[in-house]
């Protein structure tokens, strides 16, 4: 009995160091099929070229605003609406789509939940702060994030941008995650439909703004002015957000004109970032649309 209680012990540390050995290869062969599709582009631009997720995917297709060089597909995948419609907009747009095992993709899938769904575009492109001034949807509203780490994080606040009504984002260049498959699947499509630029430093990013009569707005929870009080709302306005945990730069906070706060209740004293963008981008989003019925 004890003979056989180890080897189940050995056979269990087995199976445990395999599974380990397993997902470090598939993290290693993501980032390796990456790092390829980085250096097939002449041009990275801001990244987004591995989009992971079914609602990523077919967003990244319907809109038709990037070259799509491939779609994968996982071959026993269950019947959907959603992996229908992804395989008639590949046949639609020309795009080759090609159906391997699981085994298979699970070498080419670079997140943990990437739905059976994985596509290889071009980047996208890294435009400039002018380019974010001439929205067709009338007065800018920006969204500015001061050094975003977490990609899930800014993947849901470029889904939250998009559907407030955002005409805009800006990214630092450096110190904070570029366009990750991680935030492709987060963004559930929205950088398809979002204008995105990157600067050098955010504060001579928020100078530049101000120069082109852009209220600049930072979120702050030192602030003694709530986020409902503001009334520059109906102005070109950016919303400015810090990272996590350190909150606005200081240089970031004393270029930005007003600095407001989100009112909390509870006994927790701060939100999660992507939590506060959310509430003050909904309100931006709310006094603007009452300002112009």
């Amino acid at each position: 009995m004890a003979k056989n209680s180890r080897n189940r012990k050995t056979t269990r540390k087995n199976n445990s160091r395999q599974n380990r050995q397993g997902n470090r290869h598939r993290q290693d062969r993501g980032k390796q099929i990456h790092e390829r599709s980085n250096r097939t582009s002449p041009n990275k631009g801001l990244g987004g070229d591995v989009v992971e997720g079914r609602q990523a995917v077919r967003e990244l297709l319907a809109a038709g605003n990037r070259r799509v060089r491939e779609v994968v597909l996982i071959t026993d995948l269950d019947p959907s609406p959603i992996l229908a419609q992804i395989k008639d907009l590949a046949l639609e747009k020309r795009v080759p789509l090609r159906e391997v095992t699981r085994s298979k993709f699970d070498s080419l899938a670079v997140t943990e939940s990437p739905q059976g769904v994985v596509s290889f575009a071009e980047p996208l492109p890294n435009l400039e702060i002018e380019d974010l001034l001439s929205s067709p949807m009338g007065k800018p509203f920006l969204l500015v994030m001061d050094g975003i780490m977490d990609p899930r994080n800014l993947g849901a606040m470029l889904r939250t941008a998009e559907c407030a009504g955002v005409t805009g984002v800006l990214l630092p260049k450096h110190g904070a995650t570029r366009i990750t498959p991680a935030v492709t699947k987060t963004a559930q499509g929205a950088i398809e439909h979002l204008p995105i630029a990157s600067v050098s430093s955010i504060p001579k990013g928020l100078n530049l703004l101000k120069g082109q009569g852009v209220w600049t707005v930072g979120l702050d929870a030192d602030s003694v002015t709530d986020i409902y009080e503001l009334e520059v709302t109906d102005e070109p306005v950016a919303l400015v957000l810090g990272s996590e945990g350190q909150g606005l730069g200081r240089l970031s906070r004393e270029r930005c004109d007003l600095i407001a706060k989100i009112p909390l209740i509870g006994s927790i004293d701060s939100l999660n970032v992507s939590a506060a963008a959310a509430v003050a981008c909904f309100e931006i989003a709310k006094k603007r649309r009452l300002q112009n019925m």
